[in-house]
C-alpha cells in the first residue's frame, strides 16, 4: 500500500470511528498514531510522539491563553457583566419592535468580547434574554434563533479562542488575526439587526417592544456597563497598543473579571469551584482536540498528502476563487459528521499549503473560516450552539430553533461572501497597523 493509499484509509477509518461516537480527540489520535506505525513500522517512535506533541502542547505559552480567555469569560458570567451589557442595549434600542432581539444581538457581540467563546455567549445570554423576550411574547422561533445565531459572535469578535487556536496551529500573530475581525465581525452584526427586521416585516407577530424609557434612565442603565466596557477597554486596547501581550491582557482581563465579581459578592466558594470546573473541562476537551489533531497532521504528513494534494490543485485550470469557494464546501460537508472546531484543526496540514500556494493570506483565511465555523455552529445536524438553547430550554423543538434560525443564517451567507469576495475587509486592519 502506497503512502498516499495509507493516508487516504486513514480519513475514511477517521470518519468512521468519529460516527460510532468517539470522542473527536481521541480519534484522531487513535488513527494518527497507527497511520505512523503503518508507515514507519516503528512502534516506539509513536509512543514518543504521543510524548512529545502532548509536552510541546502544554508548554506552549501562546496556547496558554485559552485557559485565561476561558476563565475570564466565566468570572465575567459569574460578576453579571453580561446582564450589564443586555440592559445597556435594551436602554436604548428596546422600545423598537424587536428591540429585544436586537439587543440580544449586541449583548453577545459585547459578552463576545469578552467570553471569546460561541458555547459561552449563547448558554449566559440566554439565561437573560429568553425570559425577557418571552414575557414581551415574542415567537420562541425568533428568540431562541437570536440567541443560537447571536452566540456565533462569540467566535469572531476578539479575543476569539478558535483565533488563538488557529494562529498557534499556523504559526500567526493572534493580534493581526484580532485585528482582522473587527471588520467582518460590525458586518455581521449589522447583518443580523437587518434580518431581524426584516424578519418581522414579513411576520409582524414575531416580535413585541419594550416602553420607551426617559433618558434619564436610559443614562442610570448605560452606567452599569461600566465593568464591561472596563474589561474590553483595557484587555483589547491593552493588547492593540502593543501595551502588553495576547497572555499578559488575558491575564489582566482575569484579574479584571474576578475582581468585579467579589467586589459584587456574586462570587461564592461554590461559583467560584464552578467555574473553574466548567473552565478546567472546556481546556481539556480543547487540549484533546489540538493534540489529537496534531497526531493525525504528523500521520498525513508522512503519506505525503497535504504537499501532493496542493501540486494537484494547483495544477488544475481553475480560478482560485474557484478553491476557495470548493474548500468553503468541504468544511461544510465536514460540519455534518465533525465538530466545527476538530474539523478546522484536522483539515490545517493539507488546507494551508493550499492557500499559500494560491497566494492567499492565512490571516485572511482564518477569518474566513472562523465565519464558516460560525455558520456550522447553527446549521444541521451538529448545530452545536442549538443544542445549547435546547438544553437549556427543553420545552423548545429543535424545528422550532432552527426555523429561527434562517434568516441569520442568510446573513451569516452574505457576510462571508462579502469576505471572501473583498478579502480586504479582513486584512485592512492588520496593514494598516503595519
Amino acid at each position: 500500500m502506497t503512502p498516499i493509499e495509507t493516508g487516504l484509509l486513514g480519513l475514511l477509518c477517521l470518519i468512521i470511528v468519529i460516527m460510532l461516537q468517539v470522542p473527536v480527540g481521541f480519534a484522531m489520535a487513535t488513527v494518527g498514531a497507527a497511520g505512523y506505525v503503518l508507515l514507519t513500522h516503528n512502534f516506539t517512535g509513536m509512543l514518543s510522539l504521543f510524548g512529545t506533541e502532548t509536552a510541546n502542547m502544554l508548554a506552549n505559552k501562546d496556547f496558554a491563553v485559552v485557559m485565561l480567555f476561558l476563565l475570564m469569560g466565566g468570572f465575567a458570567g459569574a460578576a453579571g457583566i453580561s446582564s450589564d451589557i443586555y440592559r445597556v442595549a435594551n436602554a436604548w434600542i428596546g422600545h423598537f419592535r424587536g428591540g429585544l432581539s436586537m439587543a440580544t444581538i449586541l449583548g453577545c457581540a459585547g459578552f463576545g468580547a469578552i467570553a471569546g467563546s460561541s458555547i459561552a455567549t449563547s448558554a449566559t445570554m440566554a439565561k437573560i434574554a429568553l425570559p425577557e423576550m418571552q414575557k414581551r411574547h415574542y415567537s420562541l422561533s425568533l428568540a431562541s434563533g437570536t440567541l443560537a445565531a447571536g452566540g456565533t459572535l462569540g467566535s469572531l469578535i476578539p479575543p476569539s479562542i478558535i483565533m488563538v487556536i488557529y494562529a498557534v496551529q499556523v504559526e500567526q500573530f493572534v493580534v493581526d488575526l484580532f485585528l482582522a475581525a473587527i471588520v467582518p465581525a460590525l458586518i455581521s452584526v449589522v447583518l443580523f439587526v437587518i434580518a431581524i427586521r426584516i424578519q418581522l416585516m414579513l411576520n409582524p407577530d414575531d416580535g413585541g417592544r419594550s416602553e420607551k424609557m426617559p433618558m434619564r434612565q436610559r443614562m442610570r442603565e448605560t452606567k452599569k456597563g461600566w465593568s464591561a466596557l472596563t474589561v474590553i477597554v483595557v484587555v483589547m486596547g491593552g493588547i492593540y497598543s502593543g501595551f502588553f501581550t495576547v497572555n499578559e491582557g488575558a491575564g489582566v482581563g482575569l484579574v479584571l473579571t474576578l475582581i468585579f465579581a467579589l467586589a459584587r459578592g456574586k462570587m461564592t466558594r461554590q461559583s467560584f469551584i464552578e467555574t473553574l470546573s466548567e473552565s478546567a473541562g472546556s481546556i481539556a476537551m480543547l487540549y484533546a482536540i489540538v493534540i489529537g489533531a496534531n497526531i493525525f497532521g504528523y500521520f498525513l504528513t508522512l503519506s505525503h498528502m497535504p504537499v501532493d494534494l496542493a501540486a494537484w490543485v494547483q495544477a488544475l485550470d481553475v480560478s482560485p476563487l474557484t478553491v476557495i469557494f470548493a474548500l468553503i464546501g468541504m468544511y461544510v460537508v465536514l460540519g455534518c459528521v465533525f465538530d466545527a472546531l476538530a474539523g478546522m484543526v484536522l483539515t490545517l496540514p493539507f488546507v494551508v499549503p493550499i492557500i499559500q500556494g494560491l497566494g492567499y493570506d492565512l490571516v485572511w483565511w482564518g477569518i474566513v473560516n472562523v465565519m464558516v465555523i460560525e455558520i456550522g455552529m447553527i446549521t444541521p445536524p451538529v448545530g452545536i450552539n442549538v443544542f445549547v438553547i435546547k438544553g437549556l430550554r427543553p420545552d423548545i423543538s429543535l424545528g422550532t430553533i432552527f426555523r429561527g434560525i434562517t434568516p441569520f443564517l442568510i446573513a451569516n451567507v452574505i457576510a462571508l461572501l462579502l469576505v471572501v469576495l473583498f478579502p480586504q475587509l479582513a486584512t485592512w486592519l492588520p496593514s494598516l497597523v503595519k
